[in-house]
């Protein structure tokens, strides 16, 4: 613990960015030019930041660290206050390692309104960093829904022919989720008379209410993730969503329902988590095998990769409902590999539609014969998505699917099926797109990934590596935290008079 406010700077310092990237002047190129280098500058000042918060972090508690706190509206007891613990610290880790990937990628794909666009992936950073670590479900709330402007912005003004349409939808569809949660919001509040989620965490609401405030939180944390049926909303925002939206948007956003089950539903409600497992395993069963059946019929590029981040959600939101710690811990793990393998799927894509502009696998064939190291790439991260041993995803699926086992065989046995569809649809894209002959004209012409697009890549291709081959330092952070929220869990339900919970 330290009383240095590392948190909030962390948090902040992408708006100060922002800022000064507001008051760069001159001509368009000096404009774009000293947009682009201060954005990415603050972005890994950020990140490395991050990192001494990482090597700070004491493994060995559940409590929450690095707090900062202060009065904000004293009168209604709503205070600014930030805090990390295991299950967080990662997720923050994430959000910050991202950004200036995402911020390097745009570097030339982006040529308009280039000040603009690097405020928005800054202001956006601030809203990700401050929405994992805020201890104040007001101040959550803030930040929760502060992502929206800076998303809508990046697809709606920066997006495909559909843009608009893709952004509205996306707006539409977690504004009406959040509406409820904020609903439910107000209710904690009034019951509690707090607003402070450690003592939240600590307040037993009574079981009738529970189940009102887990569906109204549902709501919200369904769409975000998404889970089937509120998905619908993803492929839009993904095939309409600059590159680097859309990496930012698999990579982080929709980690922000898995992170709101645990932080809310799991330990504030433990009653109603128990009694609506049932419907959260019908429905992540449904998504895992339902969207990679839909992922397989895809014939574009990006829309397939939406629907196999519906799919890998399914595994998220089934290990978390496994109330285990291997699964919930596996559901984090999986969250962390889905943030860096997806968003650079996403990446891989990005590069050839910025040399052919089209998303459609039809339009490609035989790349290897021209760019050979793309296809390594691409290679790589197509068998970590598929949870190749050795890979961050076999990592987070494995402990998922033995959490799954201990819980219920049949949910563990339906989600399995989502390896192997998994596989059938990554390899036939992979096929399809790398494979054969190159016959047309305008693939012969084209060049294999440049210095720039290696560096995008290379941080990637390491951490799918690292977290693949020595999982420990990760799974240490967050191992002490996911034990006290099954214990919590536990003993929640034994003071309301309920049985245990499965696979303990």
């Amino acid at each position: 613990m330290t009383d240095f406010p590392i948190l909030s700077l962390i948090t902040f310092l992408p708006l100060v960015g922002a800022a000064q990237v507001l008051a760069v002047r001159g001509d368009a190129a000096l404009v774009a030019r000293n947009a682009r280098a201060v954005a990415l500058w603050t972005s890994l000042i950020t990140f490395g930041m991050s990192i001494f918060l990482w090597v700070g972090f004491d493994t060995t508690t559940a409590d929450f660290q690095f707090q900062d706190r202060m009065e904000w509206m004293p009168a209604f007891g709503i205070s600014y206050h930030l805090g990390v613990d295991g299950i967080s610290m990662l997720f923050v880790l994430l959000s910050t390692l991202l950004t200036p990937i995402c911020i390097l990628a745009s570097w030339e794909s982006i040529k308009v309104r280039v000040k603009e666009y690097m405020v928005a992936f800054l202001v956006m950073e601030t809203m990700m960093v401050g929405m994992f670590s805020a201890l104040d479900v007001i101040l959550f709330y803030v930040f929760f829904e502060g992502v929206l402007i800076p998303m809508f912005l990046i697809i709606g003004v920066w997006g495909g022919p559909r843009r608009v349409y893709a952004a509205f939808k996306f707006f539409l569809f977690t504004l009406v989720g959040s509406v409820l949660m904020l609903l439910a919001i107000l209710a904690m509040y009034f019951v509690a008379g707090t607003a402070s989620i450690p003592e939240l965490l600590r307040f037993g609401f009574p079981t009738g209410m529970q189940n009102w405030l887990w569906l109204a939180f549902l709501a919200s944390f369904a769409v975000k993730l998404p889970m089937w049926p509120v998905h619908t909303w993803l492929p839009d925002a993904h095939v309409e969503a600059p590159t680097a939206g859309s990496v930012i948007l698999a990579g982080v956003l929709l980690k922000f329902g898995a992170y709101g089950f645990l932080r809310f539903s799991l330990p504030m409600f433990p009653d109603a988590s128990v009694t609506f497992t049932p419907l959260i395993y019908a429905l992540s069963i449904i998504a895992v095998i339902y969207t990679s059946l839909v992922a397989l019929a895809q014939e574009d590029m990006k829309k397939l990769i939406a629907y196999s981040s519906v799919a890998h959600m399914g595994f998220v939101t089934v290990g978390t409902f496994t109330l285990t710690v291997q699964g919930i811990e596996g559901a984090i793990f999986q969250s962390l590999s889905h943030g860096i393998v997806s968003g650079a799927l996403f990446l891989v894509v990005g590069v050839v539609y910025d040399r052919v502009h089209s998303r459609e696998i039809a339009t490609y064939e035989g790349l290897v014969h021209r760019m050979p190291a793309y296809g390594a790439v691409f290679m790589l991260f197509m068998l970590a998505a598929v949870g190749l041993p050795g890979t961050s995803g076999f990592i987070g699926e494995v402990l998922v699917l033995v959490g799954a086992f201990q819980a219920n065989t049949w949910v563990a046995a339906l989600t399995a099926t989502g390896l192997i569809l998994g596989a059938i649809y990554m390899l036939y894209l992979y096929r399809r797109v790398i494979f054969g002959k190159l016959t047309k004209e305008d693939l012969k012409k084209l060049l294999d990934l440049s210095p720039r697009e290696m560096a995008v890549f290379a941080p990637l291709i390491v951490l799918v590596f690292v977290m693949g081959i020595y999982p420990g330092p990760f799974l240490d952070v967050m191992h002490v935290s996911v034990d006290n929220l099954i214990n919590s869990l536990e003993a929640a339900r034994a003071g309301s008079g309920n049985v245990a919970l499965m696979g303990r």
